[in-house]
């Protein structure tokens, strides 16, 4: 089972190699965000913060939990707008 650390980093998730390397943010979309207005978020973050999909799932009424990811960096990144 995934546990999720303050730091935003999530261990145990099998088969991503050094768990180390990956940042992952959790993120909760309503059930009245189309899929397409999602998509566009989504890809948004893509480009400009470097996250890359890691996990959706699709809840009852149409909450969506996504998990985006991306690697750990010296580098400074924008952070996810709420």
């Amino acid at each position: 089972m995934a546990r999720s650390s303050p730091t935003g980093t999530i261990d145990g998730d099998a088969g991503e190699g050094n768990l180390g390397d990956w940042e992952y943010r959790p993120l909760q979309l309503p059930g009245d965000v189309s899929r397409m207005t999602a998509a566009v978020r989504l890809a948004i973050q893509a480009e400009f913060g470097g996250w890359e999909l890691s996990r959706v799932r699709l809840y009852p009424g149409g909450v969506r939990k996504v998990w985006l990811r991306r690697r750990r960096t010296n580098r400074m990144l924008p952070e996810l707008s709420g």
